[in-house]
């Protein structure tokens, strides 16, 4: 019963998701709302995302200085850090902090908006609410999510620096040369894919869980809670399949 009810799920998410590309392929989304959510889940989201790259920085910086120490190879640290944070860290964990502060909130306003029978009224006025509610929140997460990802690799490689040069002593161009010297574009371009179908994740998990709410407040609460928690396993999911095949391309 429980695999039925599974399998019904996904095949109802899977309806949901179709119905918002076709919104999308028609050209549903206004500008206006477009921008109006990108703010929101954008601009809105640097600081917790930054704060949260900050401090993962420092800390890799100083759990791997402590762990080359041994070897005598600290200087390495930094070629660690760039590498690390820019193919995995980065769109990582900004996707995580997104989820729990962007996919929440999405998924409780669209609940509360069904429990409220909002929805239901742009129904009887002829309005889609997949035009008017979901498509713009999903774009604005697939624009966003990557320029978020962008940021947080740049403020985890300045923090990193930072530590750095507290625990081991290093010069800024050193550092910096280190940094980006291991980096190849194909490792700039696993991570901006990734987080790209991060926030494409993210958005449609998070406006199904709104959008299929009971009428009742309960559910909404219960919505978000899934949200955060489906949305995080599909990262997980999507980043390690991005990972397999950039590996594949790279020729590791």
């Amino acid at each position: 019963m429980m695999t039925s009810r599974m399998l019904a799920t996904v095949g109802d998410f899977g309806f949901f998701s179709a119905g918002v590309f076709r919104s999308l392929a028609r050209g549903g989304v206004s500008w206006r709302v477009l921008i109006r959510q990108m703010e929101r889940v954008g601009i809105e989201s640097l600081a917790v995302v930054n704060l949260c790259a900050f401090f993962i920085g420092m800390v890799l910086v100083i759990q791997i200085a402590a762990m080359l120490s041994r070897f005598g190879a600290q200087t390495e640290v930094s070629a660690i850090i760039g590498v690390s944070f820019v193919r995995e860290i980065g769109p990582v964990f900004a996707a995580i902090m997104y989820a729990g502060r962007i996919g929440t909130g999405i998924a409780a306003e669209l609940g509360s908006m069904v429990v409220t029978e909002q929805v239901d009224a742009l129904r009887v006025m002829g309005a889609d609410p997949a035009d008017r509610l979901v498509a713009p929140r999903v774009v604005a997460s697939v624009l966003m999510v990557p320029a978020l990802t962008a940021v947080a690799d740049l403020v985890g490689i300045f923090s990193g620096y930072l530590a750095t040069w507290y625990s081991v002593d290093f010069g800024p161009y050193e550092y910096l040369q280190k940094a980006m010297g291991q980096l190849t574009r194909l490792d700039l371009l696993s991570s901006l894919v990734k987080a790209t179908f991060f926030g494409l994740t993210i958005s449609l998990v998070a406006t199904y869980m709104g959008m299929r709410v009971e009428r009742s407040t309960e559910s909404v609460g219960a919505a978000t809670t899934r949200t955060m928690v489906v949305g995080v396993l599909g990262v997980l999911v999507v980043d390690f399949l991005i990972t397999k095949v950039f590996l594949a391309l790279s020729g590791r």
